[in-house]
């Protein structure tokens, strides 16, 4: 697979996607990543793959599959197309209900947390940063207020690569600050060009990222957290699927911690450590201390 050289190759007409080849191409991005594409998003995986074939040069589905499965450099290749296979929607405090509930839970746990015990977050399915970053300036607000600013840290997972890389940058075109509240984007934002912003570096610092497959849950450090955010992941998995994932991150909180996930991604899950709390228009557990 080589990069385009021939101007016409990103115009060139592809045959569409027959039955067997979705079929194929679906269970192949069902397996590595747990993410399973319905009948009504055929035309969205066939459309994801076909802007990457036109970049390589390649016009049949069959050939390119087998390029990702056997090719020398299949694994390079897996690695760029897996960022255009998964949804990367995301936006600065994108469910206001839901940050509200753990600006609360941080207030009601503020005295908890100390440099030698920082507030501890995860969110898991990060995409490009801004939930990190929210989450992240929500806590170093909360926490300055009380003297203990450096009190927290903010890890950041996902699968691709790339939308990780741009995620460490920290840095977001106008539109998208554009959807900050002042407050945070006065004190917690400096323009670094004419269309650019980027998250003041005391805060960038208190974030990290890693790349985690969360099929692969098992192989993440049982590390207890405070504050596990799920939000708008678990929708692209089959439903055993989902309650697999957050069984996985029940084991990952620590006793009294809190899990948020997404309104309606999960129905009729329990699990005997946690209790969800009684909020509408938020879904969120909070984990039994006894």
């Amino acid at each position: 697979m080589t990069a385009v050289t021939a101007p016409g190759w990103t115009l060139k007409p592809l045959p569409d996607m027959d039955e067997r080849q979705f079929s194929q191409w679906r269970e192949l991005l069902e397996d590595r990543t747990g993410i399973y594409v319905t009948d009504q998003r055929k035309s969205f995986l066939q459309s994801s793959l076909m802007q990457r074939m036109r970049e390589v040069e390649c016009d049949d589905y069959q050939k390119y599959y087998e390029q990702i499965i056997n090719g020398p450099i299949g694994k390079i290749e897996w690695a760029t197309l897996v960022d255009r296979l998964t949804v990367q929607e995301t936006r600065f405090f994108r469910d206001p209900a839901a940050f509200e509930y753990v600006e609360n839970y941080i207030e009601k746990h503020r005295s908890f947390y100390d440099k030698k015990t920082p507030l501890d977050i995860w969110s898991v399915g990060c995409s490009s940063g801004e939930e990190v970053y929210s989450l992240a300036m929500l806590a170093d607000d909360l926490l300055s207020d009380h003297g203990v600013a450096d009190a927290f840290t903010v890890t950041g997972t996902d699968i691709s690569v790339p939308v990780l890389n741009r995620a460490r940058r920290g840095c977001f075109s106008d539109r998208k600050v554009s959807l900050v509240p002042d407050y945070y984007r006065e004190r917690y934002f400096e323009r670094v060009s004419e269309r650019e912003w980027q998250v003041r570096a005391p805060v960038r610092n208190k974030t990290c990222f890693a790349q985690i497959n969360v099929l692969e849950l098992d192989r993440v450090a049982s590390h207890q957290r405070h504050i596990i955010y799920c939000q708008n992941l678990l929708i692209y998995f089959r439903r055993w699927r989902r309650q697999e994932i957050l069984n996985r991150l029940v084991e990952r909180l620590a006793p009294g911690g809190l899990l948020v996930i997404g309104m309606g991604e999960v129905v009729d899950w329990v699990h005997p450590l946690l209790e969800p709390v009684a909020k509408e228009q938020v879904a969120a557990f909070r984990k039994r201390t006894d």
